[in-house]
C-alpha cells in the first residue's frame, strides 16, 4: 500500500453535524420537512445523485439549487470561518507523510472551498492532491471521483486505502476498487455498507497504530 486517500467532512473535519444541521433547516426554510434519518443520506452525496433524491423527496417541482444555496450560506454563519479538526488529525497526517505514504483528499466539495477550508485549519501541506467531485461525471457514491483521484497520483486502486465516514463515500471507495477504512462519525455503518469495509476504526488516531500492507 502506497497511497491514503482521505474523504474530507466528517473524516478530517468535524463539520458534518453542521451540514446535518444546515440541511434541515435550508429543506424547513423552504417549506418542507424531512426526518433525520433521510437527512442523513445526504452526506457525502454528490450531483447529479443529490438533485434526484430530493426530486423522490419533494417532487420534480423542487428547487434543489435554491436549498443548496441557502445550506451553504447557513454553513458559513455556523462555522463562523472556523474549521473544526477531528482529534489526532496533524499529528496523525504527519505520521503518515514521514512513514512515506502519499496523501490526498477526495471530497464532494468544490475546488476553491475545499483548498480554502484545508489551509483555515492549516493541514494542506500533508496533500499531495486535493480531489473535488466537480472533477468527474458523478460524484459520490459513484466511484468516479476515487478512480480519478488514482489516476492523477498515478497510483492503482489496489495500492490504497480509502478513508471515510459516511456510507455514500465508503461505496464509491469500495466500487473504484480501493480498501476501504472508515471512522464513523454521525452513524455507525449498517450491515451492507460493513460488507464494504476493509477495516472500521473508532478514531482518526488509530491510524497510526493500524496494520499495514
Amino acid at each position: 500500500m502506497t497511497t491514503f486517500l482521505f474523504d474530507m467532512d466528517g473524516t478530517l473535519f468535524d463539520t458534518e453535524k453542521y451540514y446535518n444541521r444546515a440541511w434541515k433547516q435550508a429543506i424547513s426554510d423552504s417549506g418542507y420537512e424531512l426526518p433525520e434519518e433521510e437527512v442523513l443520506k445526504l452526506r457525502s452525496l454528490g450531483r447529479p445523485f443529490a438533485l434526484e433524491q430530493f426530486q423522490r423527496w419533494f417532487g420534480p417541482e423542487v428547487d434543489y439549487l435554491a436549498i443548496r444555496e441557502h445550506r451553504k450560506e447557513l454553513m458559513k454563519d455556523f462555522l463562523s470561518g472556523q474549521i473544526p479538526l477531528k482529534p489526532a488529525v496533524p499529528e496523525t497526517l504527519r505520521f503518515l507523510k514521514a512513514q512515506g505514504y502519499r496523501l490526498a483528499v477526495v471530497t464532494a466539495t468544490g475546488p476553491e472551498q475545499a483548498e480554502h477550508n484545508l489551509c483555515t485549519a492549516g493541514i494542506r501541506q500533508y496533500f499531495d492532491a486535493v480531489i473535488c467531485a466537480t472533477m468527474v461525471e458523478r460524484g459520490k457514491p459513484a466511484p468516479d471521483v476515487y478512480a480519478y483521484a488514482c489516476h492523477t497520483l498515478g497510483v492503482t486502486p489496489e495500492e490504497c486505502y480509502a478513508v471515510e465516514d459516511s456510507p455514500n463515500g465508503v461505496r464509491s471507495a469500495h466500487d473504484a476498487g480501493c480498501r476501504v477504512i472508515m471512522i464513523p462519525d454521525l452513524t455507525q455503518p449498517d450491515k451492507a455498507t460493513g460488507k464494504l469495509l476493509h477495516r472500521k476504526l473508532d478514531t482518526f488516531g488509530a491510524l497510526r497504530n493500524m496494520p499495514v500492507e
